[in-house]
């Protein structure tokens, strides 16, 4: 089994703009799944959502989760993380990963703009604590 630990899996799931499709439960009990922009740190992944949207809902219901990211192209690959969030208010700490999300997916110079945009109340810092991470790279070689 792979771990986010092995740098060939925090290079797939770090490089350029991947998105994650993030996998929760809805309040019916429908399974739902939804894009994020995320980061790694440390030894968790770690995106920005609203605290009243089905996917903050859903995890202040229950944290456990999926996130799959895939390259889409030859040679295909993907690695999945299942696991248990973390769900936190801190202003300071919203800002700062909002920034640093930023910076990876809409580049350097409007980092700082997003950050202050997406780090304020009523949003959530999700850290995604991985339990089991699935690896499958050059699926096609």
């Amino acid at each position: 089994m792979a771990s986010l630990a092995d740098p060939q899996v925090r290079e797939f799931l770090s490089h350029g703009t991947r998105t994650g499709k993030v996998a929760f439960t809805g309040a019916d009990g429908r399974p739902l799944v939804t894009p994020v922009w995320f980061i790694v740190e440390g030894d968790e992944l770690v995106f920005n959502t609203g605290k009243n949207t089905a996917k903050g809902r859903a995890f202040a219901r229950d944290p456990r989760v999926a996130l799959c990211v895939d390259l889409e192209e030859p040679p295909y690959a993907l690695v999945e993380v299942q696991g248990t969030v973390t769900l936190s208010e801190d202003l300071d700490e919203l800002v700062r990963t909002a920034t640093e999300i930023a910076a990876r997916y809409m580049g350097a110079d409007k980092a700082e703009e997003f950050g202050k945009r997406n780090g304020v109340a009523g949003e959530l810092v999700v850290r995604v604590r991985p339990t089991k991470v699935i690896a499958h790279f050059q699926v096609t070689a």
